[in-house]
């Protein structure tokens, strides 16, 4: 008997990543096929897993390039060929998204299915531009209207009811229709003067917002060439904009990133800098692959004794060294011998998450500065056991050699570029709504511009970790920023330090 599917019905948020549910972003990692539409943003898309099937149907408010049957039949298909299938939809599924038309055939044909609510657009956009869609000195109620009509018809909006209401009116695919429905409002009574917003890519990097008066806003909105997708609010509450906005205390507000690290790698400086308020879509270039049989690492620790130095390049070093002693069973006690040495503070934690300590670390965050450090303090006739990456950097070894240190270097894992799902990070790069890319080692550098294929990197800027990946950044013709230490923290600084050159646009008028 053939195993039949699951579909889930997953709202994908507004556009910040962040705010994307726990168990969307569990049902994402798990899924074997992702149905997506434009709405979602690249960040989002950045986290499909390279192993499942991402399909894009494309649907935008009045641009539906893959019609909603088509979209039923694909879901109907993916689900009976038995797999997990993930229809991933902008904001919340049952909030104007057709998810209920998107059931009907899965109900049919007896596929199992769940939905996921999403944060809605209609909240949390004027939430992000300093607008509470209730407070009890405006408002006790809010009302959430679709502007967008079927095909060749009229709104089919009660204006007369919507101004008995008194509460925030909210109108999702507002923008071509905002002229129409301004004027229906004054035309059944509505105060000319009443405040009114358009939220453009609200809670994007590249979020705007115009706010003005009901009379006022579609010419105000027109000068500011506001475009979709964006998001209308009308009440009282929205001249509480400029007094309650808070996106803009952001240090990195406006600012969108790409991180390249690797997957393991990503998560601490990705938060920091989205705590700070940029926008980060997570797009690791390199892979890293630790070898499962080694065998000139299990000659190097038969005869640990003989050595008397260990020396890591990297955060990843560490770990896959110590998994592969953990899965060979190799006794930890039997390095208890050995001095220790560490490119940098991160390699160095590391190192102390299994209890060691690291007796050197060299002022600068270098493999030729960890060499000269090691010229210096091995002594003649000591070894220097190196576990490093098998692309690992020449200076290390050609100043060691230099010195005559005797020294093993051990190739522990390979470094391999990438292969993701990178259309929507393209297209951003293409119209110049990144920031920067930021690049840990020119490996990344490489493993991106694979990524890439072939997009015109000219007008990217490139944040460094130092010369070398500066180096092959250039190679590529970005524009380089490089940080003053080999360091995350020291990344971070130099972001904040450039983030008024770094903003994309202005996020109010």
């Amino acid at each position: 008997m053939e195993k039949t599917g699951k579909v889930w019905l997953v709202g994908a948020g507004p556009s910040d990543a962040g705010l994307l549910t726990l168990k969307g972003k569990r049902l994402l990692d798990e899924a074997d096929v992702v149905v997506y539409d434009a709405l979602v943003s690249a960040a989002i898309l950045s986290m499909i897993p390279e192993s499942a099937k991402a399909i894009c149907v494309g649907k935008r408010a009045g641009n539906h390039p893959v019609p909603q049957p088509q979209i039923n039949q694909i879901l109907l298909e993916e689900a009976l060929a038995g797999n997990k299938v993930v229809r991933l939809k902008g904001g919340d599924p049952f909030l104007f998204g057709r998810g209920g038309e998107e059931l009907e055939l899965l109900i049919e044909n007896k596929i199992p299915y769940e939905v996921v609510p999403g944060v809605t657009s209609a909240i949390s956009v004027p939430a992000y531009n300093g607008i509470p869609v209730t407070h009890r000195d405006y408002c006790s109620s809010v009302h959430i209207i679709t502007a967008h009509s079927k095909k060749g018809g009229e709104l089919k909006i009660n204006f007369d009811a919507l101004c008995k209401l008194n509460g925030t009116l909210v109108f999702l695919m507002g923008v071509t229709s905002m002229q129409m429905i301004c004027d229906g409002l004054i035309a059944a009574g509505m105060d000319p003067q009443t405040p009114a917003a358009i939220l453009q890519q609200g809670t994007s990097a590249v979020q705007r917002r115009v706010v003005s008066t009901v009379s006022q806003l579609p010419q105000k909105a027109q000068e500011a060439q506001i475009k979709s997708p964006a998001v209308l609010v009308i009440g009282a509450v929205c001249a509480l904009a400029d007094h309650l906005s808070w996106t803009q205390n952001r240090l990195l507000d406006g600012v969108r990133i790409i991180l390249t690290r690797p997957k393991e790698l990503i998560s601490r400086m990705s938060r920091n800098l989205s705590d700070l308020g940029a926008e980060v879509i997570e797009l690791p270039s390199i892979s890293l692959k630790p070898y499962q049989q080694n065998e000139l690492l299990e000659q190097a620790l038969s005869e640990i004794s003989s050595y008397h130095w260990a020396a890591f390049t990297s955060i990843s070093g560490v770990r896959i060294f110590f998994d592969f002693l953990r899965e060979h069973q190799f006794d930890i006690r039997k390095l208890a011998h050995l001095r220790f040495a560490a490119i940098g503070p991160g390699t160095q934690k590391e190192l102390a998450q299994h209890g060691i300590f690291a007796d050197f670390v060299p002022e600068s965050y270098y493999a030729a500065d960890l060499a000269k450090g090691l010229a210096k303090a091995v002594a003649p006739g000591e070894r220097v056991l190196l576990p490093r990456a098998k692309i690992g950097s020449q200076d290390l070894t050609a100043i060691l050699a230099e010195h005559q240190i005797n020294f093993t270097d051990i190739p522990i894992y390979d470094t391999i570029f990438a292969c993701h799902n990178t259309g929507a990070v393209q297209k951003l790069v293409e119209q110049k709504e990144i920031s920067c890319a930021v690049f840990t080692s020119a490996s990344t550098v490489h493993g991106f511009a694979n990524t890439m294929q072939g997009t015109d990197l000219t007008d990217l800027t490139a944040a460094c970790i130092g010369e070398k990946t500066a180096q092959a950044a250039k190679e590529y013709g970005m524009k380089v920023l490089i940080s003053k230490e080999a360091t995350i923290d020291s990344l971070t600084q130099l972001l904040c330090d450039h983030a008024e050159n770094l903003r994309i646009n202005s996020p109010s008028i």
